[in-house]
């Protein structure tokens, strides 16, 4: 698209929300207002609260650049109403959406389709507090939050499962899944339309495993973009989390995350976990490096992402 033409698109950016992931969102919104007003867009910034669908119809906008995280922006449910307004939207569509934010529905898709994932179960987590639910080590973990919001892992020497879970200071809904814990690298793989861009290791720094700090903390994780691995498991991921973005029908850009046990084998074992539809966008995010390793600029990238955007995804 030439500038001019740009210069005529009028982008709502939609940040901030009320999930858990506000703060993500709103730094992943601002970062993209800022690039997409540098390529030559017209921006009008949303902080999007209650009375969403109102603004939005006043406003007007040609495209609703979605950088929300969490539920209401990632799950379905602003989709939904950028439906109704028929404003084309970046990113996935309202059953994708929803889909692959409910981690086990998105799981029991990759099984169907041949994607290798942890053995795991749904529960009431107030099941958990008397006895394991399954042999440790396991990781228990909402349902429907990302940015590992209440992640927790029970380690092989624990002798009680972890009291959190069944707690009142617990905030991210009643049911939860278990699902096997898998040793090893922590591998991501961002796909752009129909093309599995690259891969990328993650090596969180001072921290157990890739936590809320480690994702959006500077200096909280190393990203080794691309990842040192034999070309057939690289090539693999992607031919993989391609797989789990057409299988869950993803649009636009998503992101596939796994884990790569190597310690005894090079072929190991290799699990994918989830798939991202709402991936971050903020200085720290993996999808704009992996991006720019793939030939994109972050700008490039925010102006395809633009182009693509479309109602009836």
């Amino acid at each position: 698209m030439k500038s001019g033409q740009k210069a005529l698109t009028h982008v709502a950016v939609l940040m901030g929300g009320f999930s858990s992931e506000r703060p993500v969102s709103l730094s992943s919104g601002n970062a993209c207002a800022d690039a997409l007003e540098a390529e030559g867009y017209r921006v009008t910034r949303v902080d999007v609260g209650r009375d969403v669908s109102s603004v939005l119809a006043a406003l007007k906008p040609d495209v609703a650049f979605n950088a929300l995280h969490g539920p209401f922006g990632e799950d379905g449910t602003i989709q939904g109403i950028l439906e109704y307004l028929q404003i084309p939207y970046t990113h996935s569509g309202v059953l994708a959406s929803s889909l692959a934010m409910n981690k086990e529905q998105a799981k029991r898709i990759a099984r169907a389709v041949g994607i290798p994932v942890a053995e795991s179960k749904v529960m009431s987590r107030f099941a958990i507090t008397t006895k394991h639910p399954m042999k440790p080590p396991y990781v228990v973990k909402p349902v429907n939050e990302g940015s590992s919001f209440g992640v927790v892992i029970v380690r092989e020497e624990q002798t009680h499962p972890p009291q959190i879970i069944g707690s009142s200071d617990w905030r991210y809904g009643d049911t939860v899944m278990v699902e096997r814990f898998v040793p090893g690298r922590e591998l991501t793989c961002a796909v752009m339309g129909d093309v599995a861009l690259g891969v990328t290791e993650i090596i969180p720094v001072g921290h157990s495993f890739y936590d809320y700090d480690s994702k959006y903390v500077a200096g909280g994780s190393k990203h080794e973009c691309p990842a040192k691995l034999s070309p057939n498991i690289y090539q693999k991921i992607q031919t993989l989390s391609l797989k789990a973005h057409q299988a869950i029908g993803c649009r636009g850009v998503s992101r596939s995350d796994f884990r790569y046990d190597d310690r005894h084998s090079e072929n190991g074992e290799l699990i994918w976990l989830e798939v991202n539809t709402q991936p971050g966008m903020t200085p720290t995010s993996l999808v704009p490096e992996i991006a720019l390793n793939a030939g994109h600029g972050f700008g490039e990238l925010l102006s395809w992402m633009v182009e693509d955007a479309s109602c009836l995804r």
